[in-house]
C-alpha cells in the first residue's frame, strides 16, 4: 500500500478536488468499435470468436448461452452460508428498491385538460457482472433486483467465463436463486454488443447495467441510444470525513476495503484535528496489506471538508462525525452517503440495501445510484376535452405564429369551437 498526506489549502477544495478525480473509463475506442461491428453483423460466431480471444482459447461450446441446468445445478450447490448471504442482500436490495419504485401521477390542470404521467417497465434488461479478477454476485445482485421491482419481463445477464467456458460459479448460483432468465457467459465489449444488438440466440435489450472494465464501459458509451445505459463509470471512490467520535482503527479498515478495489480507487481521509490524521495514519502503517493507495488530506476546518467532498462529487462519502446528520444536511453531491462512525461503505457494497452501482468521475452532480427508475421510462397520457381545447388554441396560436409554424395553428383552431 502506497500512503500520502497532503495539506489543503483553506479555500482550496476547487482546485484540490480534480486530482482526485478518477473520472469515466477512457476505453480503447477503436477495438471496441470494431467488436461492436464484428458481433452486429456476425452474430454468435463473433461472440464465440471474442471468448476464445480474450477469456477461454479451449472453449469448444456453440454457444454462449449458458443451459439453465447448470444454472439452476450452481445454485442447487452453493454453500449454505454463501446461499443464505445471497438471499439475504437481494431481499435487503429489493426493499428499498420496491420503496423508491416510481409510480404513475395525474394532474387536471385549470384550463380542463388532463395529463397522466404513466411509469413503464422497458421490455428487457442485461446487467453486465464483472468476473476476471474475482467474482462479483454483489454486482448482479444490484443490477437484477431493481429491475425485477420495476416490473422488466426479461432479464439477461452476462459474466466473463473462465477457462471452463463458465461463468464463476458464485454468479452462476446467484442468477439461479434470482431467477435470471437468461446467462451469457461472455465479457467486455462482445458481451455488451450481443445483448444491444442481439444474435441468432440472445434477443436484443432496452436497457444495459452494471460495472465493468474499461473496454465494457466504452462499449456501452457506444451503444447508447439504441439502448439506455446507467452510466459510463470510471474506477470506485471513497472520500471520508472524520472526526475523533470514529474509531482510527476502522477508518484504516474502510480506507483499505476501498483501496482492494485497485490502485486507480481514490480513497482519501478529509480530517481538519491533526491528531485524527495522525491516529489514522498509524493505523494504516500498523496494516500488514498490500494493497492500493490511500490519500489522507488534511483540512483548516470541517467546511473546507465539506467544499472538498462538494467539490469532488465522490461515489461514495462517509461521514464519520458525531453529528453526521448536520453534515449530510449541506451535502448534495455523492452517489451514496454513509453516517456516522459505524457507516462503512463496505455494509453499502453488499448488505446495507443501498445500491453499489452509483456515479463516478464527478457524475455524482447529476446522476443517481441504479434503481427501478433506470429500467422504468415515463410516458404521457394527454386528454383534452372541449373548454380545454377552447382555452389552450389562443395560446397556442399564438406561439406557433411566433415560430412560423401556421398549420400547428390551424391543427388547434379547427378542433375550437370559439
Amino acid at each position: 500500500m502506497s500512503l500520502r498526506r497532503i495539506t489543503m489549502a483553506p479555500g482550496g477544495a476547487v482546485d484540490l478536488a480534480p486530482s482526485f478525480r478518477s473520472g469515466a473509463a477512457d476505453g480503447p475506442a477503436e477495438d471496441v468499435s470494431a467488436t461492436l461491428a464484428d458481433v452486429r453483423d456476425r452474430g454468435d460466431a463473433a461472440v464465440l470468436a471474442a471468448i476464445r480471444r480474450f477469456d477461454a482459447p479451449e472453449f469448444a461450446g456453440s454457444s454462449s448461452v449458458v443451459d439453465a441446468e447448470v444454472v439452476r445445478a450452481a445454485a442447487d450447490d452453493l454453500a449454505p452460508g454463501l446461499r443464505e448471504a445471497i438471499l439475504f442482500s437481494a431481499e435487503q436490495v429489493r426493499r428499498v428498491a420496491e420503496a423508491s419504485r416510481p409510480g404513475d401521477s395525474e394532474v387536471r390542470l385549470p384550463s380542463g385538460q388532463l395529463v397522466r404521467v404513466r411509469a413503464i417497465p422497458v421490455g428487457a434488461a442485461g446487467v453486465y457482472a464483472p468476473g476476471g479478477r474475482a467474482a462479483y454476485p454483489s454486482s448482479l445482485i444490484m443490477g437484477v433486483v431493481p429491475a425485477q421491482v420495476a416490473g422488466v419481463e426479461r432479464i439477461v445477464v452476462a459474466s466473463p467465463p473462465g477457462e471452463d467456458g463458465l461463468p464463476h460459479r458464485v454468479v452462476l448460483a446467484a442468477a439461479g436463486l434470482l431467477g435470471v432468465d437468461q446467462v451469457i457467459a461472455a465479457g467486455g465489449a462482445a458481451a455488451i454488443a450481443a445483448m444491444a444488438y442481439g444474435t441468432e440466440t440472445v434477443d436484443p435489450v432496452d436497457v444495459i447495467t452494471g460495472p465493468g472494465n474499461p473496454w465494457v464501459q466504452e462499449a456501452k458509451r457506444q451503444v447508447f441510444g439504441l439502448v439506455g445505459i446507467d452510466s459510463v463509470a470510471g474506477p470506485s471512490e471513497l472520500l471520508v470525513l472524520a472526526d475523533d467520535a470514529a474509531d482510527p482503527a476502522a477508518l484504516a479498515a474502510d480506507l483499505l476495503a476501498q483501496a482492494e478495489h485497485g490502485p486507480d480507487s481514490p480513497a482519501i481521509l478529509a480530517a481538519w484535528d491533526p491528531s485524527v490524521a495522525d491516529a489514522v495514519e498509524t493505523a494504516l502503517g500498523d496494516a500488514d496489506t498490500p494493497v492500493g493507495s490511500v490519500t489522507i488530506v488534511d483540512c483548516a476546518s470541517v467546511d473546507d471538508a465539506i467544499a472538498l467532498a462538494e467539490a469532488f462529487a465522490p461515489e461514495h462519502l462517509q461521514i464519520a462525525l458525531a453529528d453526521a446528520d448536520l453534515v449530510a444536511a449541506r451535502i448534495r453531491r455523492a452517489g451514496c452517503v454513509f453516517l456516522g462512525p459505524l457507516g462503512g461503505t463496505a455494509f453499502g457494497d453488499y448488505v446495507a440495501g443501498s445500491n453499489h452501482i452509483l456515479p463516478t468521475g464527478g457524475a455524482a452532480r447529476h446522476a443517481s445510484a441504479v434503481g427501478p427508475a433506470t429500467y422504468m421510462r415515463r410516458m404521457s397520457l394527454v386528454d383534452i376535452p372541449q373548454d380545454a381545447v377552447d382555452a389552450l388554441t389562443p395560446h397556442l396560436a399564438a406561439l406557433a405564429d411566433a415560430e412560423g409554424f401556421p398549420q400547428h395553428r390551424r391543427s388547434a383552431e379547427i378542433r375550437s369551437s370559439t
